[in-house]
């Protein structure tokens, strides 16, 4: 069973530029992809405005029965997240890595357009090999 069953980003307005699922079971289609991403977007923003603390960036876990949601949000408000098994605590670090080649691939690429979604091939090869690595790292444990 893979660890990581899909990978989204979104935009800082909302909507979903790029989704990879990696599970081999219960596949979504591309419209209940983008329900995910809206929903998640909306309660992302909601926890931020209602917070207790001050400085609150939302959200970062959701932590279900079947599932745990991790969720990296860049300073420019495009936000990363993973749905992945229950109980995997490393996301964070591999979110991060992610971010930075979104950076390397996607925003240096001269062809992308801000705020579009992501057509770039070395982002997808990149992504894939370092998919692949936390899987076997995974398993190594």
């Amino acid at each position: 069973m893979a660890a990581i069953y899909s990978l989204y980003i979104i935009n800082k307005s909302g909507g979903l530029i790029f989704y990879k699922d990696y599970g081999s079971a219960g596949r979504m289609d591309t419209n209940d992809s983008l329900r995910v991403a809206s929903l998640w977007h909306s309660m992302h923003a909601i926890s931020q405005q209602l917070s207790p603390t001050t400085g609150c960036s939302g959200i970062e876990l959701l932590e279900a029965d079947t599932f745990d949601l991790h969720c990296f949000q860049s300073l420019t408000g495009t936000k990363f997240f993973v749905v992945c098994e229950p109980g995997t605590h490393h996301m964070e670090s591999l979110l991060k890595y992610i971010y930075e080649l979104y950076t390397d691939y996607v925003l240096k690429n001269p062809f992308y357009e801000m705020e579009m979604p992501i057509r770039c091939e070395l982002f997808d090869i990149n992504l894939s090999q370092a998919v692949q690595k936390d899987r076997v790292a995974l398993l190594g444990r």
